[in-house]
């Protein structure tokens, strides 16, 4: 796919997938993992002067939050090959309501809606879709992280729903430049892969 359609503002949303403090904060629940890079690091700022400027216009900003939810005794209920990739996720990670399950403070105030999701498509069980339908959405711009898991899921599910959707490259970061890159490849066919300075160029003028 080369381009989106010319969709207004109004028609158009931003979907930030799991920029949370659980991911990326020093201290987050996800920092053993030691995946933490210069680029997925510089997102939130990135990403932010896009959320301000498309919420500006009226257009729709959501974000995707990767959520455990607790079990009767309160542990959190993981499937398998998750807890499989993170073994170290313990009670209280990325948990409803906590301070680590929230969108990072440079992004917060810009988030119309959140969404949380147990899996790495934000469409897996959740409310998006209608969300979008009943919002009148017509393209799609999706970026965070990771490129290769759930920015790809989302992408993908959102073209098997035939929404017009592109990836913004430099919104995005995976665990190597590499997996980065390949990921990118491969939803050529059925995303149009974009930037944040291009999709800044397509908003009115503020005021």
């Amino acid at each position: 796919m080369n381009a989106l359609p010319n969709t207004p503002p109004k028609h158009h949303a931003l979907l930030i997938c799991d920029l949370q403090r659980d991911f990326l904060d020093a201290d987050g629940a996800h920092a053993p993992s030691g995946a933490g890079s210069a680029e997925t690091a510089a997102l939130p700022a990135r990403v932010a002067l896009l959320a301000r400027a498309l919420a500006a216009a009226d257009g729709l900003v959501l974000e995707s939050r990767f959520t455990l939810w607790p079990d009767a005794r309160g542990e959190p209920m993981i499937a398998p090959h998750l807890l499989a990739l993170r073994p170290f996720l313990r009670r209280g990670d990325f948990a409803p309501g906590s301070r680590g399950h929230g969108v990072v403070a440079v992004l917060a105030p810009h988030v119309h809606v959140c969404v949380d999701k147990v899996a790495y498509s934000a469409f897996f069980q959740t409310q998006l879709d209608w969300l979008l339908r009943h919002a009148g959405i017509r393209a799609l711009s999706v970026c965070g992280i990771v490129t290769n898991g759930g920015v790809a899921s989302t992408v993908r599910e959102a073209h098997l729903r035939e929404y017009p959707v592109e990836v913004l490259a430099d919104g995005c970061a995976a665990l190597t430049p590499g997996a980065h890159d390949s990921a990118l490849a491969d939803l050529r066919t059925v995303a149009a892969i974009g930037s944040v300075d291009a999709a800044l160029a397509r908003l009115p003028p503020p005021g």
